[in-house]
């Protein structure tokens, strides 16, 4: 137990660095601020989660411990439900009712729509 939850550890800390970079990266060169750099690291996440199990599925990788460093660790530090949730509150507060429902919707449908893609994707490797 104790190997798992340092693998997830080490995948979660890689993941929590590699979304602080992009956002920085996005604030920075692209003039992104939140909700928009979330919005592309937690799709991209999605993404990754779809790719990753379609791969570990297809070509036999029934290695828990990849999985457990890269889907649950990695992908689960890199994405960021809490700050998703936070930036809906602000802008229910702020009154930005149409900005709130296209970015809550779409992140939902985006997401999934990301995962399915990831997944789809891995069948041609």
């Amino acid at each position: 137990m104790i190997k798992q939850i340092l693998l997830v550890g080490l995948g979660g800390g890689a993941g929590s660095a590699f979304r602080y970079l992009a956002g920085w990266l996005m604030e920075r060169h692209l003039c992104w601020h939140a909700p928009a750099a979330t919005f592309i690291v937690n799709v991209t996440g999605c993404f990754l989660v779809g790719l990753l199990a379609g791969l570990f599925g297809r070509v036999g990788v029934v290695n828990e411990e990849w999985r457990l460093l890269l889907i649950t660790g990695f992908c689960g530090g890199f994405t960021t439900f809490s700050a998703f949730s936070a930036e809906n509150v602000t802008l229910f507060q702020h009154q930005e009712y149409l900005l709130l429902s296209f970015y809550a919707s779409g992140s939902l449908v985006a997401g999934a729509g990301a995962a399915v893609l990831g997944g789809w994707l891995s069948r041609s490797f």
